[in-house]
């Protein structure tokens, strides 16, 4: 009886040894994941595939803000007329351009007849005036009339003199010469002309419309000293300094930018936190225009680092990784620890893709080398 035990014992535990190999084989044979991929000249010639060494360059941090185009005040013209009249002619758009000097509108109104009458009947009063004056100053010497009397025609010669200079102040505020100014010379019409080298802005009038001196005609502005207001929040204000490199963009032409400098930091903190920066603009852009949206980022840091090409670096799931050239055909994905980018190239962070300088990688290509490696995966 005990022989028969042992015997069924024994037969028991080989076949649960035996019974264990096949799951070791079925274990041993699953296919390991890799990140190898390897490439054939001919695939690789295909794919476009380039490689290359990490490179030593200065990438700055920089802080992306947004802001607006805007014209200071000794940029921006309001036109109006210093006496009503009727519009009697103007062909100004918004948008022209308008040389200094050149003819804007015309008006018409008897108010201007009538102030270069007032100036040229004063004008001959005030040669009779002065006549009367020093024929009266003589006579007084001679004790031939009375210093009342002589008193009296000096009075009335300078109040003359005073309201002969007013008048022809008020001509020069109308656009007329008061030396020129002759009986012959009389005009009903009053023009404007540019005060600046600009562009219309607005145009508030129309032919045949009444207006006053309150009145604005026209706006100019002068693109020449066109100022960037950017938006900076409190926390960033610490990385702001006068004089630090700017590069602005539309939101539609992020490849055009416009370089230029922070000039003037705000000391006012609004309600939402928020200050101003002005910066101005190297050169003139005929395109930019005030209350224009722009966007600007700000240079406030610059250190040298390892890059590589963007093309270089790929992003699958939520990592960034890099192919290292492991043999003349042979890649292997690595993941890469990036910093920030500038003039195509990324920054490498130390990490599992920056153990050694010399080490080759992937500069163009390496998505077609993800592509198939992770197929190969999928297989």
């Amino acid at each position: 009886m005990k022989n028969i035990l042992s015997i069924t014992l024994a037969a028991l535990l080989l076949t649960g040894c035996s019974s264990e190999k096949p799951t070791e084989s079925a274990v041993a044979e699953k296919p390991q994941e890799t990140n190898l991929v390897q490439l054939s000249q001919a695939q690789m010639k295909n794919a476009g595939v380039e490689v290359g060494k990490p490179e030593r360059k200065t990438i700055s941090t920089v802080l992306r803000v947004n802001g607006v185009m805007e014209a200071p005040p000794q940029s921006m013209i309001s036109v109006s007329v210093p006496l009503g009249g009727y519009l009697k002619k103007t062909s100004l758009l918004p948008g022209m351009h308008l040389k200094k000097g050149e003819l804007m509108a015309e008006l018409e109104d008897q108010g201007y007849i009538e102030l270069q009458q007032d100036y040229l009947t004063a004008k001959a009063r005030l040669a009779y005036l002065e006549q009367e004056y020093a024929r009266q100053r003589d006579l007084n010497q001679s004790k031939a009339t009375s210093d009342k009397v002589y008193q009296q025609t000096q009075a009335d010669y300078k109040s003359q003199r005073v309201l002969l200079q007013a008048l022809a102040e008020k001509l020069r505020m109308t656009g007329i010469n008061p030396n020129r100014l002759t009986e012959h010379t009389l005009t009903r019409t009053l023009r404007l002309y540019a005060p600046i080298d600009g562009y219309v802005t607005k145009v508030n009038v129309n032919v045949g419309k009444y207006v006053v001196p309150t009145d604005v005609l026209f706006e100019l502005v002068d693109p020449r000293d066109l100022h960037l207001k950017l938006t900076v929040f409190e926390k960033d204000l610490d990385k702001l300094q006068i004089g630090q490199q700017v590069l602005a963009f539309r939101a539609n032409q992020p490849e055009k930018k416009h370089p230029g400098k922070i000039i003037y930091i705000g000391k006012d903190v609004a309600d939402d936190r928020a200050i101003e920066v002005h910066c101005h603009l190297e050169k003139e852009d005929p395109s930019l225009v005030p209350g224009m949206f722009m966007n600007a980022e700000i240079e406030v840091q610059s250190k040298e680092a390892y890059t590589l090409p963007e093309d270089a670096i790929v992003r699958y799931g939520n990592k960034q990784y890099v192919f290292a050239v492991r043999d003349s055909s042979i890649f292997e994905m690595v993941e890469a620890k990036t910093g920030n980018s500038e003039h195509g190239f990324t920054a490498l962070l130390p990490g599992p893709a920056l153990q050694r300088e010399e080490q080759t990688y992937v500069t163009k290509g390496a998505y077609s080398l993800m592509m198939k490696l992770k197929n190969k995966e999928e297989e």
